[in-house]
């Protein structure tokens, strides 16, 4: 029975769906990766939403009416419950300036915004998103900001600036500061708030070579940096500069860099400069030498030190920066290439457009290329053996990582090396410091694999044709494939089922202008060249094997130089062909022989239209056959054996009418053929083996133009003709009616496949209507330039109730009858992989998926089924710890809150634990928290151990020093040298001051008090009281460095966070305070974060963790009702202070709501008193429905049938 049933799972369903091809100009910029894994892209006035795994379609999103010029995934920086679920939220902006706020899965659109008619320049979703997660900021031209709440559509605020605007970026630091790129320089707003508009038009500054002004030759002849300077821009914040100063109209781009605060680059073609906002000066430039290819575009790491560049070749290059073993301070930072993929050939059509990168594990960028190819590459690393190494390069060697997922591990521990860049490679090195030590260092190799590529559909012109219908007879081999015709002469056909591209065939070397299929695994295509002189050109007719791919040509030798095919059409039983050619006469030939039947005389009428009849005789031929068939095996004594062979043919020879068998018994149906001439008389003819009779001559009806088209099934032909007019004749009650349809030249018509469907689809040259024959009605409409921006080019019936057009926009859209063109839902999709996406599934079915994969403690082991091999090995590892899984699990979910909470409580929670035995209460001095191995990268800033945080801000400061090309850059490196205490360095700086400069006489004094201010206490007390006075009056700078300078560097920060100056204060406390002085610092910062009117909670907790404060951090989740979180990192902390029971007890009731019943058992029996109710209440669930069955059903919505496999597998499992 089962095998009987086999054939019949076969997915013949045909979902609306749209087939893309190349992008628009306006699409270059039109790219986003998002946390969720998925990238989207603008095609035309589509945006497209692809999987990143796995190259696949999931969602193309219609409703701009223009091209779409920006897209941008929704940022995934909160924490996710069921009321705020995982959930994929895009926004898209079009040339038209609307910005479209789409809710992905659904394929609707949230909300529409409008603000002007011009081009969005730029757009992005604020990342801190404690306060809010709906707000979106855009450009709107040509010198408007404006906040939007994403969510309702509503504008915040709305600001202008003075110059034109051409894109933003925020600074990853810091949500408060936004930098504009302007036509004219560069604007930085360091106010900017979701609450008001930003006061006053921003710090201006121009970009100039200082190399032009002789005054700092000199110095730079000092530092010996002469060379290095000629290349050096720095921003000078003057009025305009004269014009041979501006060289920022070539700038491509601007971005911060997270890898390291108050870093800024510049893209140029030929450069990269990176920028040291401290000093507003560059401190490391990537060029390319005369030979090499220019930049387009670059995406600096968070992770890492790294960027990602594309060229112009579409080769895209990791750059790492060198690390310095060596103790002399740091001339230049340096970006080494570690890895380069192969370049695309790029024509005057093809070129790359953008790249976008991975935000979870930076380890993967995506290509968008011109022509609708997405080609995805991910970076691999290799360990490599030390001897094969090239010395010469003079590149520093790559190492690995000493941990993973935030834990140092041994050598034979299971881990995913390629998991994500962070452990993939190792931090850089600071100057005058080994690298961090591991039980054994690996030095790693790293090469782009390409692991997945999308291609569009090639540029129209298309000739489409759908393959023959299902039927109960094909049933078992049926596939929905579609034909289509290119420019270039190849055939792509399409499945329908998924969208995928299931063969490319080249068959011709011109435009392909026709396909007719002869069965469900063959079909004939004729192209023609361009004419000559003379007008003839040279016809192609193949004939091709879908399977095999052969292609021979039908006609043999014939082709060249003759009149060109206008049209070929196959018989309804695909017995016969008529070809019919512009000024030649008819030619009919046999489609399973590949012989010509009939070339027709000379004076044969020319022909303007020909359809074939669906009546034909084969079943009398079959009754005949058969009874001959019968009196033969009567007349002959066989064998049994035999006699069941003959029977069993006669059998097959009934079931395939199309099958070869015929051949052997030469069955040749009767078919009839209808054609029009051009004076609209309808001929009747009449094809039987190789006899063609003329049968009838209708004359021209009166009302009907020079006829295009005919259409027949059953017993309705319908003629279309040059003035739009559709004429339905009813073949049985003898009735035509004439009906105008206004709307010029019927180009084609087709009835739709099914029996009894009498709907039939029109196109015309502004568009297409569905027209039901048996009413004589129109069923839709479509009109170019009226409600669809695209001009139709082909169509075709896919199924009985969908339609197919093709359209100039390069796309091919399949769409229910109405024609209206409708986004899917992405679940109802049919995709040939699975594809890895928990915003897919219903809010409760992706958290109860993530509290499952996070931690089974009910169940003594851990057991899943997941499709990553690898990560399923992972996740079962007794040995994998919880924090490792919290951070595994955060990256599957690309979340990003949880990314970063837990990649810092991995860190803290383990070099706290390592070193707590080593610290006894009397060596509190030590400070032991900075002998520091394998620190947090730089990337967390103000979260990094203090010695580390410290030796990077002198790495820094000296690069600064490198670098100074004027008197504003020194004195900004004296005041950091000053509070970082380096005095004698400061002082030297001080020196250099040159005797015309009007700051040389306080410079000198000041250079003296720094020297002698060791000395006694009375000098102390009266430059406290000159600092305090100096603060009161305003001048907060100068009296913190006073303090600093004797030792009061407290009391400086307390001023610091007096005056709102947080940042400023925990840096201080960070490179001068010692441990706990710096904590008391940070512990007033984190209150002034948790504040109401800040609102920066998770800011606050990751502080927290930094300070090993983890009983306030579990206080503070908790009453933040982040129950899953606080009870897992309680669970992680159980080693380090008391248990919280609350928290479990919250966290047991949010398990039972997701229909977790054994882990709410659990966390209710380890949260003691607090949570007996609720173990009372799971114990004995009857009571409680009868007690107050609202209450019941409120908590508990219906399970999910996914879920109540999953529960019952685990019970079953608890059971065995």
């Amino acid at each position: 029975v089962a095998e009987a049933m086999l054939p019949f799972t076969v997915n013949f369903k045909v979902s609306a769906r749209t087939l893309t091809g190349a992008l628009n100009a306006h699409n270059k910029a039109a790219v986003d990766w998002g946390w969720q894994g998925l990238i989207a892209y603008g095609c035309h006035s589509l945006v497209v939403v692809i999987d990143s795994n796995t190259a696949q379609t999931l969602q193309v999103l219609e409703k701009h009416k223009a091209d779409v010029v920006k897209v941008k995934w929704a940022r995934e920086n909160y924490h996710h419950n069921i009321g705020s679920p995982y959930s994929l939220r895009l926004a898209s902006a079009d040339v038209n300036g609307k910005i479209i706020v789409w809710d992905v899965a659904a394929g609707v659109a949230q909300c529409e915004i409008q603000e002007h008619a011009k081009p969005i320049q730029d757009v992005q979703w604020l990342w801190n998103q404690d306060a809010s997660r709906d707000l979106l900021l855009a450009i709107h031209p040509p010198n408007y900001i404006v906040l939007w709440n994403a969510d309702t559509g509503t504008k915040l605020w709305k600001k202008s600036y003075a110059d034109n605007i051409l894109s933003f970026s925020f600074d990853p630091f810091d949500p408060s500061h936004l930098t504009l790129l302007t036509s004219e320089g560069i604007v930085f707003i360091s106010d900017f708030s979701p609450s008001k508009p930003p006061s006053g038009p921003g710090k201006k500054v121009y970009i100039s070579s200082p190399h032009s002004s002789p005054a700092h030759n000199k110095l730079a002849a000092a530092t010996g940096a002469k060379k290095a300077l000629n290349k050096v821009k720095i921003l000078i914040t003057q009025e305009k500069p004269s014009a041979e100063f501006i060289t920022l109209n070539d700038c491509l781009q601007l971005a911060y860099l997270p890898s390291k605060r108050n870093h800024m680059l510049l893209l140029y073609p030929r450069e990269i400069l990176i920028l040291d906002l401290e000093v507003n000066q560059t401190v490391g430039v990537i060029a390319i030498e005369r030979t090499g290819v220019p930049f387009l575009q670059v995406i600096p790491c968070f992770q890492r030190d790294g960027l990602f560049c594309l060229h112009e070749n579409g080769c895209i290059t990791l750059r790492v920066r060198r690390s310095y073993n060596n103790p002399d301070p740091v001339q230049e930072l340096t970006y080494d290439l570690r890895s380069q993929c192969d370049a695309i050939r790029v024509t005057k059509t093809v070129r790359p457009f953008s790249m976008v990168c991975c935000p979870v594990n930076e380890n993967a960028a995506a290509l968008i290329v011109s022509d609708g190819r997405v080609m995805i590459w991910e970076l691999k690393s290799a360990i490599c053996n030390r001897n094969s190494r090239n010395n010469s390069s003079g590149v520093s060697p790559l190492y690995s990582p000493v941990s993973f997922c935030g834990i140092p591990v041994g050598v034979l521990q299971n881990k995913l090396p390629d998991l994500s860049l962070d452990n993939m490679i190792g931090q850089s090195a600071i100057a005058g410091e080994e690298h961090p030590k591991g039980p054994i260092l690996q030095e790693v190799h790293l090469r782009f694999l390409l692991t997945g590529l999308l291609s569009g559909l090639p540029s129209p012109q298309f000739a489409i044709r759908m393959c023959p219908p299902l039927t109960t007879k094909n049933i078992k081999m049926y596939q929905p494939l579609l034909a289509v015709g290119t420019s270039n002469g190849s055939v792509l056909v399409y499945h329908l089922t998924s969208g995928l591209l299931h063969k490319e065939l080249s068959v011709h070397s011109c435009e392909v202008r026709g396909i007719e299929w002869t069965s469900l695994t063959g079909f004939l295509s004729f192209a023609t060249s361009t004419p000559n002189n003379m007008g003839l050109v040279r016809n192609e007719l193949q004939l091709v094997d879908l399977p095999t791919g052969r292609s021979i040509a039908f006609r043999g030798e014939r082709g060249n130089d003759e009149s060109p095919i206008e049209m070929i059409k196959v018989s309804h039983l695909k017995q016969y062909l008529a070809v019919v050619f512009k000024d030649k006469p008819l030619e009919l030939w046999d489609v399973r022989t590949c012989t010509i039947l009939r070339e027709m005389s000379k004076n044969f009428p020319a022909i303007t239209a020909l359809e074939w009849s669906p009546s034909h005789n084969l079943k009398s031929l079959r009754k005949k056959q058969l009874a001959t068939r019968e009196a033969m095996a009567r007349q002959t004594v066989v064998s049994d054996t035999e006699l069941s062979i003959v029977e069993s043919s006669v059998i097959s020879l009934l079931q395939e009418a199309e099958s070869k068998s015929e051949l052997s018994q030469n069955i040749s149906a009767r078919e009839h053929f209808v054609f029009t001439d051009n004076d609209g008389q309808v001929y009747h003819l009449t094809v039987e083996g190789n006899s063609v009779k003329d049968s009838a001559r209708i004359p021209p009806d009166g009302s009907m133009g020079s006829i295009t088209c005919i259409a027949w099934k059953g017993d309705t032909l319908v003629l279309g003709d040059m003035d739009g007019n559709l004429n339905f004749w009813d073949l049985k009650g003898r009735v035509s009616r004439g009906i105008p349809t206004h709307r010029s030249w019927v180009r084609k018509i087709r009835f739709a496949p099914g029996k009894g469907n009498q709907k039939l689809i029109a196109m015309y040259n502004d568009g297409a209507e569905v027209w039901d024959t048996k009413e004589v009605q129109m069923v839709s409409s479509l009109r170019s330039g009226r409600n669809v921006t695209f001009r139709i080019l082909d169509v075709d019936w896919c199924t009985s109730d969908k339609v197919i057009l093709a359209s100039d926009d390069g796309c091919i859209r399949v769409l229910e009858m109405s024609m209206k063109s409708t986004c899917f839902r992405m679940d109802e999709q049919e995709l040939t992989e699975p594809v890895w996406c928990p915003y897919l599934l219903v809010p409760r079915a992706s958290l109860a998926l993530k509290a499952f994969l996070l931690h089974q403690p009910w169940n003594g082991q851990y057991s899943l089924d997941i499709s990553q091999v690898d990560i399923k090995k992972l996740l079962l590892d007794p040995e994998f710890s919880l924090l490792q899984r919290c951070l595994l699990v955060s990256r599957l979910y690309g979340d990003e809150s949880e990314l970063h909470f837990w990649t810092v409580a991995a860190h803290y929670l383990h070099s706290l634990s390592q070193e707590k035995p080593a610290s006894s209460p009397t060596s509190k001095d030590t400070e032991p928290r900075d002998k520091v191995n394998n620190p947090l990268d730089i990337c967390y800033d103000i979260l990094c151990e203090n010695a580390y945080f410290q030796k990077f801000q002198l790495e820094r400061v000296n690069l600064q020093e490198v670098k100074r090309s004027t008197y504003d850059h020194t004195r900004k490196c004296t005041d950091q040298l000053l509070l970082l205490g380096q005095t004698d360095r400061a002082v030297q700086l001080l020196l250099e001051t040159s005797a015309d400069n009007q700051h040389y006489y306080c410079d000198s004094l000041k250079a003296c008090l720094v020297t002698t201010v060791t000395s006694s206490g009375p000098s102390q007390s009266t430059i406290k009281l000159v600092a305090t006075n100096m603060i009161a009056n305003g001048k907060l700078a100068e009296g913190v460095q006073l303090l600093c300078l004797i030792d009061k560097a407290a009391d400086a920060c307390r001023y610091l966070q007096t005056y709102g100056e947080w940042n400023r204060a925990a840096w201080l406390a960070k490179v001068r305070l010692s441990s706990e002085e710096c904590a008391d610092v940070l512990k007033r910062w984190v209150d002034h974060l948790c504040s109401p009117q800040v609102n920066q909670k998770s800011k606050a907790l990751l502080v927290l963790l930094s300070l090993g404060c983890f009983f306030s951090v579990a206080e503070t989740l908790h009453s933040m009702r982040y129950f899953d979180r606080a009870a897992l990192f309680v669970e992680a902390c159980l080693k380090y202070g008391k248990l919280i029971s609350a928290i479990y007890a919250d966290y047991a009731r949010s398990l039972k709501n997701l229909g977790f019943k054994q882990g709410a058992v659990l966390f209710a029996s380890k949260a003691g008193a607090a949570g007996r109710d609720l173990l009372n209440e799971l114990e004995s669930p009857k009571q409680e429905r009868t007690e107050d069955p609202a209450s019941s059903t409120e908590n508990n919505p219906p399970e999910s049938p996914a879920f109540l496999s999953l529960r019952m597998t685990h019970e079953s499992e608890a059971l065995r």
